[in-house]
Order: structure tokens, then C-alpha cells, then sequence
């Protein structure tokens, strides 16, 4: 691959078959010639992130491959990294819509759709900050409303400013459920007071250390708001 170094592991999902899953080597890589990134407000420290396997991640894929999925639910995954929830919907034949800043998230889903032998599945360019399209790319931005938004581990900086509230709020349909799997990060607190002041309520169930990981401590947050 171009200015980065890549593998092929199998992750086993709890609730769901294994997913072959194309991420980057390590956290040292890095490769923006043509300043996408930066153009994107992404540092080189910051820039291999989504492409690692991260537990809360794998925890909110096993989420999904136990959650009952109405037929006609629309679901949308936000900052979806490697988008392994997104697979894991996607496998057991839900409507969902991936999305991410990264300007190569989209490039490392279709190759893991492929590996995995999935049908193409739909992805979108989601800033936050600024909802717009990926420039210079043909990625579409977010565009519509959805019943169930997803999410893991992204609620990593202050966000003085709600734009991922606001952001959630744009997409979600007037009767919509939100599932945030988050490691405890002390950014949460701030986040739960502006979706309440959305009118979405909340509950949360404490997740257990992930296989490898024993430090791991986090919680699958969910709200739901009623038409």
C-alpha cells in the first residue's frame, strides 16, 4: 500500500460469525500526500486511529449481532473507523449507512467487504463539524434521517460547541434510538445533558474487560427517544 503498511486478522465477534478484517500494521503509520487529512483537521498522531481494531468497537459489533433489526430499519454508524458494527448489520441484511471523517475509511470498507465476501454497502463522508463531502473524493455526506444511530468511542474530545449532538440530531428521525459504546471518557457527562435536552432518555449497561484487554472498562450507552 502507498506510504503505509497494512494486515489481515480474524476477529471474532461475540453473537457473530468471525470478520476478516483488513487494518493498518500499527499506530506509526501514516501517509497524506495530498493533505487531505490535514485539510480535514487531522494530525499524523491522530491519523492511523480508525484504522485499528479498538474494544470498544468490537464490543459494539457484538451488540449488533444481537439486537433484533426491524425490517426497514434504517441505521447509520458514526465515526465508524473500521466499521466492524456496520459489517456485522450489514451481514444480517439491515440498511445501513457507514460514515467517518477519514478520507480512507471508506477505501478500507470496501476492501474488508470483499474479503469478508459482502455485498456493497453504502458509506458517507461524516464531519461533524462541518456535514459536507469529503472534497475532491465523489464521497457523498450524510444525507437523511435514521432510526437507530451507532457509535463507538466517540466521545474522545471536548466538544464545547455540541457539534456531534447537533450532528445526531440532524440525522435522527423524530422516534429514534442512539447506542454509544464508550471507555469511559470523561467527555460522556456533557453528552448526556445535551441529548436529554434533545428529549432522548437514558440507561446504560457496564461492559466487561474484552478478551486480551483485562484493563478495558466501559459502558454501552443508550437513548431513545419517542415520536
Amino acid at each position: 500500500m502507498p506510504g503505509y503498511d497494512v494486515k489481515v486478522q480474524t476477529l471474532a465477534i461475540g453473537g457473530a460469525a468471525d470478520l476478516q478484517i483488513r487494518s493498518l500494521l500499527d499506530h506509526q503509520q501514516f501517509a497524506d500526500p495530498a493533505g487531505a487529512a490535514a485539510a480535514l483537521g487531522i494530525s499524523s498522531a491522530q491519523w492511523p486511529l480508525f484504522g485499528q481494531v479498538w474494544p470498544s468497537g468490537l464490543h459494539l459489533a457484538a451488540a449488533m449481532a444481537v439486537r433484533p433489526l426491524p425490517e426497514g430499519e434504517r441505521i447509520l454508524e458514526i465515526g465508524c473507523g473500521l466499521a466492524l458494527a456496520s459489517l456485522v448489520c450489514h451481514r444480517r441484511g439491515a440498511e445501513v449507512t457507514a460514515s467517518d471523517i477519514h478520507p480512507l475509511a471508506g477505501a478500507f470498507l470496501l476492501e474488508n467487504l470483499r474479503l469478508n465476501e459482502l455485498a456493497p454497502m453504502r458509506y458517507c463522508h461524516g464531519d461533524w463539524g462541518e456535514d459536507a463531502a469529503l472534497p475532491g473524493s465523489g464521497t457523498p455526506r450524510v444525507q437523511g434521517r435514521f432510526d437507530l444511530i451507532i457509535g463507538s468511542d466517540v466521545l474522545y474530545e471536548r466538544d464545547d460547541g455540541g457539534a456531534l449532538a447537533a450532528f445526531i440530531e440532524k440525522h435522527a428521525l423524530p422516534r429514534c434510538e442512539l447506542l454509544i459504546v464508550d471507555p469511559n471518557r470523561g467527555n460522556r457527562g456533557a453528552f448526556c445533558k445535551r441529548m436529554a435536552g434533545l428529549g432522548f432518555e437514558f440507561s446504560e449497561t457496564l461492559l466487561s474487560a474484552e478478551a486480551g484487554r483485562p484493563d478495558y472498562r466501559g459502558r454501552l450507552m443508550r437513548f431513545v427517544r419517542a415520536a
